[in-house]
């Protein structure tokens, strides 16, 4: 592997009530999250491919590894988001270069669709940053049950000189979703967005 990891976390966070109602089926989602050493750190370099192969291989390796967590079939996923945190002597093209150019195809491969666009968000920050996962569903994009979240962090990362790297999947939407929209027996699955 490309990346030099220092860590690999995996975190899962399971729903059963939500205002005193049960939530059935419970929802469940996951995150992976890997540090790795960033090459790049404090200078300025104008070829990212080295950070855009690292997302390829990361891409896979994470979604494996939360999906593993949720402990159900990829195919079975209902939403994903991805998110990445530089350290300080980073920059948000550094996080971009991971999360955008092929990290998505063997996130997907692993789920066995994923016709919307994978969500993300990118940041700066010091160890103990919080990493916000935003999340929407992998087939459709207008299925407002499943705009979410997921707040993940590490306490010693990012370093410095570090990225830290996510990925997140789900069982289902929001726990209890009652403001509209397409609904998940509506997805046609054609276009990304309905």
């Amino acid at each position: 592997m490309k990346a030099k990891i220092r860590k690999i976390m995996t975190v899962v966070d399971e729903t059963l009530s939500e205002q005193g109602r049960d939530v059935s089926p419970p929802v469940r989602r996951a995150a992976a999250i890997a540090v790795i050493a960033n090459p790049f750190a404090g200078t300025y370099q104008e070829d990212l491919s080295e950070l855009i192969d690292v997302g390829e291989e990361l891409g896979g390796f994470l979604a494996e590894r939360a999906v593993a967590a949720l402990g159900i079939p990829g195919d079975k996923v209902e939403s994903y988001g991805k998110a990445a945190a530089v350290g300080e002597n980073g920059e948000l093209e550094h996080a971009a270069a991971i999360l955008h150019p092929k990290l998505g195809a063997p996130f997907r491969k692993v789920l066995g669709k994923g016709a919307a666009l994978i969500p993300s968000s990118k940041k700066r920050g010091g160890m103990g940053v919080v990493l916000d996962i935003p999340l929407g569903h992998k087939d459709a994009a207008f299925v407002r049950s499943h705009f979410d979240g997921m707040e993940v962090r590490i306490t010693d990362a990012p370093r410095a000189n570090e990225i830290m790297v996510a990925v997140a999947v789900t069982t289902g939407g929001r726990p209890l979703p009652r403001v509209g929209g397409l609904k998940v027996s509506e997805i046609k699955g054609e276009d990304g967005l309905r």
